[in-house]
């Protein structure tokens, strides 16, 4: 480097000395801070604005101006202190009190914001920025009040609804945020619940209420561990946070009865289990996932104190509850089985097979409708009154029985009605007979064949049935009965090949 080079780079850096030693006067300061705001250097126009408060302290411009540049950052509390200082130094500076407002509702404040807006519209009447800030001020405050009052009720999805309008207002305000990631929370959304606090969480990791939330999702979501976790920090944090002792205080407490009823049925001590789950579901209503293990519980306690209609409708709570929850599902559909009930249980094992298509499910699920199709089918054992293993000698006796009771003679004096039915009666009845007296079409009955298709040749036969005929040869001369067949409408009370009867 040359001489001349070193030469000039001194002059440079006196010169950038010098320009440093010049003292600016605050205006300037000001001035400077205002061009700076204007091509949104944010930083540089506080840095500015606030040597012009190192210069003249009691200015309230200056710090009226520092909280506007806070507010563009988003730094609404630093506003809010700059804000008030401006007022403080001078109660008459009224963009101090409409900047001080518009930093209540962006902090969720309405009811300060309400107070500021109605001190700058006294010392200035026809300011319309102040007229308009306080308009939605009165209506975030409308909508807040409205949340509280339906979350009181429960109504979570009304409370949510009226949160959205505040962040319409407000969209910065944690405060708002949080309230609507815990009813999201309370409604099941769980993910969104859980991104909103996330968010929060990524700008304030100490943030208590956000802590509490992503609890609330965890408890909900049954990661009762995790939760717990939450919920310690939380208190560590802000050991006087009702909503985390309330709800740590219910989570271990549910836990705790569901583990009781657990350890009671597990010693074979159902009806205290089923006492215990229903004590536990009293708990916390709000908790959808423990609970609806809970109902399945008790659904599988009520199989073994016979309550069958009870685990049914225990199973649908649980359902209802939790759509995907598969126990649930294979509990009501077994005892939809169990009560006879087909249809119900294929479109429970139709589901199960959705959720969980695994070659059981798929054998349960053919099981069922080959139910419902038998039982779509005459029930043989029902119309002679013999259970499904019934002996061959049990199936006699049924028909001698089921055949007296209903054989056309015997109701000849009856009206035509009645004599119609007992017909019908008596058809059914021989053709119940005939089928579980025969071995072979027993076996293809009890396989859920159709009814025609018995012979296995693909015909039944039963339209040709003459009941009469197994009548006879079943009663032919024997066990003191005397039976004259004859035709027409004679004895039979016009019953086709009738014959008449006495009972010795």
């Amino acid at each position: 480097m040359n001489s001349d080079d070193e030469k000039s780079e001194e002059m440079e850096e006196v010169m950038e000395q010098d320009e440093q030693l010049v003292i600016r006067t605050p205006e300037e300061m000001k001035e400077l801070g205002n061009t700076h705001y204007k091509e949104k250097n944010y930083t540089e126009a506080i840095s500015c604005y606030t040597q012009a408060i190192s210069l003249c302290p009691t200015c309230a411009a200056y710090y009226g101006n520092r909280s506007a540049c806070y507010m563009m950052m988003y730094k609404f509390e630093e506003a809010l202190d700059d804000a008030r200082q401006a007022i403080k130094i001078d109660d008459k500076f009224v963009k101090g009190h409409i900047r001080e407002g518009k930093c209540h509702i962006a902090l969720g404040d309405p009811q300060a914001a309400i107070r500021s807006y109605n001190t700058a519209l006294q010392l200035e009447s026809d300011n319309l920025v102040a007229k308009k800030e306080l308009h939605i001020a009165e209506s975030l405050q409308k909508f807040e009040q409205m949340a509280e009052v339906d979350y009181e009720k429960k109504d979570f999805r009304k409370a949510l609804y009226c949160i959205d309008q505040c962040l319409q207002q407000s969209a910065t305000c944690s405060k708002y945020k949080i309230r609507k990631s815990e009813l999201l929370t309370l409604l099941g959304r769980y993910q969104e619940a859980q991104e909103i606090a996330n968010d929060i969480l990524r700008r304030e990791s100490m943030n208590a209420d956000a802590l509490y939330v992503r609890g609330m999702c965890l408890y909900y979501q049954d990661n009762m561990e995790k939760a717990f976790q939450h919920f310690q920090q939380v208190l560590r944090l802000a050991p006087d946070h009702q909503k985390a002792k309330d709800t740590y205080r219910k989570a271990k407490q549910l836990m705790a009865k569901k583990e009781e009823g657990n350890k009671e049925f597990r010693a074979g001590k159902f009806q205290e289990a089923f006492n215990i789950y229903t004590a536990a579901l009293t708990i916390d209503p709000n908790n959808k996932f423990t609970n609806s293990k809970l109902y399945c519980n008790r659904a599988t306690v009520c199989t073994k104190i016979d309550k069958s209609d009870q685990a049914i409708e225990d199973c649908t709570k649980a359902i209802e509850l939790d759509d995907t929850y598969l126990k649930a599902y294979m509990r009501r559909a077994k005892s939809y089985m169990d009560a006879e009930m087909f249809e119900e249980a294929v479109r429970d094992y139709e589901k199960i097979c959705q959720l969980d298509k695994t070659r059981e499910n798929k054998r349960l699920l053919q099981d069922a409708k080959l139910e419902l199709k038998k039982s779509k089918r005459k029930d043989y054992y029902k119309i002679l009154g013999v259970g499904k293993t019934a002996s061959d000698d049990e199936v006699k006796k049924a028909y001698r029985k089921r055949a007296l009771v209903h054989h056309p003679d015997r109701h000849s004096h009856d009206t035509p009605e009645v004599q119609k039915q007992e017909e019908t009666k008596f058809k059914e009845v021989g053709e119940a007979y005939s089928v579980l007296s025969d071995q072979k079409k027993r076996q293809r009955y009890d396989a859920g064949h159709d009814i025609e298709d018995l012979d296995g040749m693909g015909h039944g036969g039963f339209h040709d049935i003459d009941p009469n005929l197994i009548f006879q040869s079943f009663f032919g001369g024997g066990g003191g009965q005397q039976f004259s067949f004859g035709g027409g409408s004679g004895a039979g009370g016009g019953f086709p090949g009738g014959f008449s009867f006495q009972f010795g």
